[in-house]
């Protein structure tokens, strides 16, 4: 009887800067595929493809489970729109946990425990994914350190958690790229 069983192997990765002699095409830099002005109308509309209720005002951004909504403070509030949006990904992967779309609990009892800590690291590396998809580039901020010694107690604890956090992610990151790709499915056969 065969089979199938799981596991993981290590490999020893090198950063492109790191080596000498490749040919050229390795070290080519990638090109963004918009200008910076359509890229930014381009991720507007993503977002709002989503569905997402998002308010605006005051000076946390944060997404409320009970009441089904992110909070945001407004665009100018921050550095730069490539800012904004990267904190509105990391909200809108918070809005994917709600039990109607990827129920996600991680057991969170209060602020600071291992389960808001997990759904943080989930929530940051999602932001990453969809900022990718959509090229905009994020800068590290003050709020991304403080949450670097709640991450570390967890993927101290666990071994394995940076995995299920980065699955959970793609997961996440997934569901608002197919939520936003139906959405245009929908307005272009509307159109």
């Amino acid at each position: 009887m065969e089979r199938e069983v799981p596991y993981i192997k290590g490999y020893t990765v090198f950063n492109v800067e790191q080596i000498k002699g490749l040919p050229e095409i390795y070290y080519a830099k990638a090109v963004p595929t918009l200008d910076s002005i359509a890229r930014i109308d381009h991720v507007e509309a993503f977002f709002a493809s989503l569905g997402a209720t998002v308010r605006h005002g005051g000076n946390r951004a944060y997404y409320a489970k009970e009441l089904d909504y992110v909070q945001m403070p407004p665009l100018e509030a921050f550095l730069d729109a490539e800012s904004y949006y990267g904190t509105l990904a990391h909200e809108l992967t918070h809005w994917t946990k709600h039990e109607q779309r990827l129920n996600r609990d991680f057991g969170r009892k209060r602020w600071g425990d291992e389960g808001y800590a997990n759904e943080e690291l989930v929530a940051e590396l999602g932001s990453a994914f969809v900022c990718a998809d959509l090229e905009l580039h994020q800068e590290a901020c003050k709020e991304n350190a403080a949450y670097i010694a709640t991450w570390l107690e967890v993927l101290k604890n666990d071994n394995r958690a940076i995995f299920a956090a980065a699955a959970h992610a793609q997961r996440a990151a997934d569901y608002v790229n197919q939520k936003a790709a139906a959405a245009q499915v929908l307005q272009t056969c509307a159109a």
